[in-house]
């Protein structure tokens, strides 16, 4: 008897090619994963009419009228995931810094994926930053989600060489190709640790 499916939601701030790939996984019959709901801060972003083609339930919340209450925003989406029975949380390419209060609501049950080898290059630009550092090889890193920015425990990595000739776009589309294979073997790694 197969156990029964975690239902996942995955959060986004843009077109969501990390969320595809998830969702591509999910397919296999074996996939410990169901996606249930995609969520945005930006209601423009692109990857939720992709989702919703899908059949995955959408909620985008705009962090605008919030202004600086960002704890305020965090609540109505915690509501929303609770209202459709999410169980577990992939962040994929969400651009916002989420607060202690929610990730202490979710604490061993959110993951993120990071386009660099944490723990180097926590943050923005990690392409530009290590094409600067001059670093031999690069990738990304899946990691469960802890109050400090891209600090939490690493789960999985892969990696790329970084090439004499590189710029930032062409190291970004190689280590994004790797993200992709990455991010659905992180999150079975996870879902069997979080049990």
């Amino acid at each position: 008897m197969t156990s029964p499916k975690t239902r996942t939601a995955i959060f986004i701030s843009g077109r969501g090619s990390n969320m595809m790939a998830l969702v591509e996984a999910a397919k296999a019959p074996d996939f410990p994963a169901e996606f249930v709901l995609v969520v945005a801060n930006d209601p423009e972003a692109p990857g939720l009419q992709w989702a919703a083609e899908r059949g995955i339930r959408t909620f985008a919340l705009d962090h605008k009228p919030f202004g600086k209450d960002r704890e305020a925003h965090e609540r109505q989406i915690d509501a929303a995931l609770r209202a459709e029975g999410v169980e577990f949380i992939c962040l994929a390419g969400y651009m916002r810094v989420l607060t202690p209060w929610l990730v202490s609501q979710w604490a061993g049950k959110m993951i993120n994926i990071h386009p660099a080898l944490l723990p180097e290059f926590k943050g923005l630009h990690t392409h530009e930053r290590a094409l600067e550092a001059g670093v031999s090889e690069h990738g990304a890193s899946v990691h469960w989600v802890t109050p400090g920015v891209d600090e939490g425990e690493i789960i999985a990595q892969a990696r790329v060489p970084v090439f004499s000739d590189d710029t930032p776009e062409r190291l970004a589309t190689r280590v994004l190709a790797e993200e992709h294979r990455l991010y659905p073997q992180a999150l079975r790694k996870a879902l069997a640790a979080s049990k």
